[in-house]
């Protein structure tokens, strides 16, 4: 018996991951993509930035968010654990730039157009990670 579903390299944990149920890694690269469109003209944020590692920066935060929503664990196999406070401490991320971030992603996730419930957990997540980098609070 032949069975006629399309070849796919998806694990059956990514199946039903959060990650799958959204549509994998094209909605997360949407989203980034369009968060670092805002994040380009941001006077703060921008200069945190090489303007030469856009590119870069989009895949890492692609990856990272996929590998934590369970997609493909690359992040981890090219960069190691996350460790994303540590990654962050030579940028002075204070409340400004945090809610500049988050007012980025925010436009991001809503261009997004997933279920209520979808993006209420992802931005629930985006929130607190963002709260959590703050590491000083000098102007």
């Amino acid at each position: 018996m032949s069975d006629n579903s399309p070849v796919s390299d998806v694990t059956s944990a990514e199946a039903t991951s959060f990650w799958h149920e959204v549509g994998g890694r094209p909605t997360f690269e949407r989203l980034v993509r369009r968060f670092y469109e805002g994040v380009r003209t941001d006077e703060v944020l921008a200069p945190m930035y090489p303007p030469e590692d856009f590119e870069g920066a989009i895949q890492r935060l692609t990856g990272f968010l996929e590998q934590y929503w369970g997609g493909p664990g690359t992040y981890s196999q090219e960069r190691g654990h996350p460790r994303l406070r540590m990654r962050h401490m030579p940028f002075k991320v204070n409340p400004d730039a945090r809610d500049r971030w988050l007012a980025h992603m925010r436009v991001a996730v809503d261009e997004l157009e997933l279920s209520p419930l979808h993006s209420e957990m992802l931005w629930g997540y985006l929130e607190r990670a963002a709260f959590a980098m703050v590491n000083t609070f000098e102007a």
